[in-house]
């Protein structure tokens, strides 16, 4: 068994033209994220998979292993399962976002655990308390209701669970927003990139619909962490005075 940390990265985006090659505190975004990434314990081989030999060329500078994957990929999900090539059944594949430099290494170590530590699982995924009305209501903020394990029961851009007769009560716990992270189970990663997509996920947008339309028990950690990912250039100004903040 192996467990690998794999970074989607891709040169292409509406919002921000080239943001993985953004230099934040003097340094690339993406050498900031494979940085970040290689703190976690529990990872034995951490890659960027990407499909352009500019980020391909920034990892390698900076000491990291990056994968050339095909441009036409449908999504990041297909880009790490490409990465990684030939991985067996039983290896943990972590998904980590390419535009979040500030991730806590120790929620990757949790998500890895959990499908290390239980054969139940086929998916591990995280959240974090919603702390407003907005929030609760915006259609960008994705919601997730668990069952008394913290499986996932559904993901939604809806306002879920739905209160018939009162306020929502977000100090319940019931209210989580989800955070973009995943570890596969090998096996599992095989049969979902095979799959088509399904109504739910192409409805609401969601990849991970089609995770548990196939019948997928994801495990989802609880952390207190938000994530700050780099969307625009404004974000990048924002995280590298973070950065820098800690490096003095």
């Amino acid at each position: 068994m192996k467990t690998y940390g794999i970074i989607p990265s891709r040169f292409g985006s509406s919002r921000f033209p080239g943001k993985p090659l953004a230099l934040l505190a003097g340094k690339p975004l993406v050498a900031w994220v494979v940085e970040a990434v290689k703190k976690a314990k529990t990872l034995d081989e951490v890659l960027v998979a990407t499909d352009d030999s500019r980020i391909a060329d920034a990892v390698a500078a900076y000491g990291g292993r990056a994968v050339m994957t095909p441009s036409e990929l449908p999504s990041g999900t297909d880009r790490i399962a490409c990465a990684a090539g030939d991985f067996a059944d039983d290896d943990i594949l972590v998904n980590i976002q390419g535009d979040e430099p500030l991730i806590d290494p120790a929620l990757i170590d949790a998500l890895a655990l959990k499908l290390r530590l239980s054969a139940k699982w086929d998916m591990a995924t995280a959240v974090t308390p919603l702390e407003s009305a907005a929030d609760l209501a915006a259609k960008t903020v994705v919601k997730v209701v668990l069952d008394k394990e913290d499986g996932a029961l559904y993901f939604s851009r809806a306002p879920i669970p739905c209160d018939r007769d009162h306020e929502p009560d977000l100090a319940s716990g019931l209210y989580v927003r989800h955070l973009g992270i995943y570890a596969y189970r090998g096996a599992f990663l095989k049969r979902y990139v095979a799959e088509p997509r399904c109504a739910l996920e192409a409805t609401e947008n969601l990849e991970q619909l089609r995770a548990l339309y196939m019948g997928a028990k994801i495990a989802v950690v609880r952390t207190m962490d938000k994530g700050v990912g780099v969307d625009t250039p404004a974000d990048a100004e924002r995280v590298a005075r973070i950065l820098e903040s800690r490096a003095a």
